[in-house]
């Protein structure tokens, strides 16, 4: 049963599977309950015994027997909502940890999926998953869950108490209650559907709102203020219109509550009076005691079956992800790397993405350890997608990649990022200090390693002019730094790495001219002694580069040195001679 057939009850339970902490201590909370649904039936049974056996027996009202009774009911109930309080404090306390094992376990499964799914997903939808859907889970098993528990139980034990009493109302009170619950499956239905609806619809909005926050710049550069605003307010509108309808179909679920309780409580008033014999007043008083006992947790499991659609709607999205099969798994047992600088093979690699096209085919090239390596091509030639293939961020369709002859697949994760590291076009960065974020590339460099690292790469200058030095904030996303700036940090993150095999994506492309000559003498220090592979979007790179790689559409078409490519191959000529005429090779 896939994530989006699967109904409430089957969520619900594959939640408390996957997060063991939800289960914790279960048995206790349940005691804990049962106490408190217990003491709540001394009261109509006290009720009982007070009104036939010491106010209307024959000797006159005995108000000792009557207070001693009252007291003992008051202490059995003072009783029972302790129980009741501690069973909610321990599932709550169970479902905070639960669902931060699942939060957790949801961003793992992330971290192992390649590239592909990942930006397949709007980013604010993936957010939802790990928050709002999560959210919508806790509240559900801190309230609805202890209500259900509580609400079961005093169910079963008022109906029990009930036959003891006299049997035949409790059959009728259990038959119109089987009908109430056919009424309650159909409701079911449809707010099932309703809420899946909905959680679609607060992703949209979320992943609209992060889309015109983290695209400020360029909505004011086009002037386009007034269609994303009109844009966000139909997402907006969506969401609410979903919202309105659901709460609706709820409200009117709630109302066949009360038709409920109105319905079994005169029922049974006229049994007692005008049906059934031999029933006493104090019988028929706490008989109607126990009718509202049965009827409160009935109509609050009504409303918790209301927040139950809302919780297994957010496992279902949760487990859409969780149910995506892993394909780039960081395994922890694979092979390790030799030090010093590896080769590179490529081995008859085929990839394409999705259904589309092979966007790479018949791949086979081997690139020397310790080379300066260049690739070069047009736009959409498989550049770039060649350079996420060999640093593991995509997985090839057919054939293989090795690394110093241990196939990629082989490798573990600690090892393969120990020895590859990446830069791509645009280094991210987070929002912390320059410092925190060079350490990406080695978490035990101290404060004075991470300043020799700039200073290496002939930065100290750059460093010292940032009001902080390396404790300076970037921003989110690096956004207080330039495009350029954030690309020198991601260089030095690289550096201290210091990795066996180094894939640059044109590293040096968004950096201004007065940065360029220091960062291309800092790139020749970075890339010395170790395999670097270059993806060149401008050619000055393939000028220098041990060995030039030129791909055309998906395929190897020639390789060489800069003169040899020059004087053999027209498809490097005409590239070069576009770059020399000014033109600038987009990214593929």
């Amino acid at each position: 049963m896939t994530a989006q057939t699967i109904g409430t009850v089957g969520a619900l339970r594959r939640a408390l599977r996957l997060a063991p902490a939800l289960r914790r201590g279960l048995a206790g909370t349940v005691a804990f309950a049962v106490v408190g649904s217990l003491g709540r039936l001394v009261v109509p049974i006290t009720l009982q015994v007070v009104i036939d056996r010491h106010v209307m027996a024959t000797s006159g009202v005995d108000i000792g027997a009557v207070v001693w009774l009252g007291a003992l009911a008051i202490v059995a109930l003072a009783t029972a909502t302790i129980a009741s309080r501690f069973a909610q404090v321990r599932m709550s306390t169970a479902a905070a940890n639960g669902l931060c094992e699942l939060r957790v376990m949801t961003f793992a499964h992330l971290h192992r999926l390649s590239v592909l799914h990942v930006q397949g997903e709007r980013r604010g939808a993936l957010v939802a998953r790990v928050t709002s859907d999560v959210q919508e889970i806790q509240q559900f098993l801190s309230w609805g869950g202890v209500n259900l528990l509580l609400g079961v139980l005093r169910v079963a034990l008022v109906l029990a108490a009930m036959v003891v009493y006299r049997w035949e109302l409790a059959v009728v009170v259990a038959v119109v209650t089987g009908g109430y619950a056919m009424v309650l499956r159909w409701f079911q239905r449809l707010l099932q559907h309703a809420y899946d609806q909905v959680r679609v619809r607060v992703a949209d909005s979320m992943a609209a709102i992060g889309e015109a926050i983290v695209g400020l710049p360029t909505v004011r550069a086009y002037g386009a203020e007034s269609r994303t605003r009109r844009r966000l307010r139909d997402r907006l509108a969506a969401q609410f219109s979903a919202e309105y309808r659901t709460h609706r179909t709820a409200a009117a679920l709630f109302s066949t509550a009360e038709i409920f309780s109105a319905a079994v409580q005169a029922i049974v008033l006229v049994m007692g009076l005008f049906v059934l014999d031999g029933m006493s007043a104090g019988t028929l008083i706490a008989f109607m005691f126990l009718v509202n006992q049965f009827i409160e947790p009935v109509q609050t499991l009504v409303e918790t079956l209301d927040q139950a659609q809302v919780a297994a709607s957010g496992v279902r999205r949760i487990l859409r992800v969780l149910d995506i099969d892993p394909d780039l798994d960081e395994r922890a047992d694979g092979r390790g790397l030799a030090d010093g600088a590896l080769a590179v093979r490529a081995r008859g690699v085929r990839f394409a993405y999705g259904d589309g096209p092979d966007v790479l085919c018949d791949i086979d090239v081997e690139m020397p350890a310790g080379q300066r390596i260049a690739i070069v091509g047009e736009t959409g030639s498989g550049k770039t997608t060649f350079a996420k293939l060999v640093v593991r961020l995509l997985r090839p369709d057919a054939g293989q990649i090795l690394i110093g002859d241990v196939p990629l697949d082989e490798v573990s994760g600690s090892a393969l990022r120990a020895h590859v590291a990446f830069v791509p076009q645009e280094g991210f960065l987070f929002d912390a200090t320059l410092s925190d974020n060079v350490r990406y590339g080695d978490p035990a460099a101290s404060d004075d390693q991470i300043r020799q690292a700039f200073a290496d790469l002939d930065l100290d200058g750059w460093l010292a002019g940032l009001p902080a030095g390396i404790d300076s904030r970037v921003g989110q996303r690096g956004n207080r730094l330039s495009a350029g700036e954030r690309q020198l940090v991601a260089l030095v993150r690289a550096w201290i790495a210091d990795p066996a095999v180094l894939v640059l994506d044109e590293a040096t492309s968004a950096v201004d001219p007065a940065l360029d000559v220091r960062l291309r003498d800092a790139i020749e220090r970075l890339t010395a002694g170790r395999t670097s592979i270059t993806i060149a979007h401008r050619l000055a790179t393939a000028e220098s580069a041990d060995l030039v790689i030129v791909f055309d559409a998906g395929r190897i078409v020639a390789r060489g040195t800069h003169a040899e490519l020059l004087a053999g191959s027209d498809v490097y000529r005409r590239l070069h001679a576009d770059w020399a005429s000014g033109t600038t090779l987009a990214t593929s």
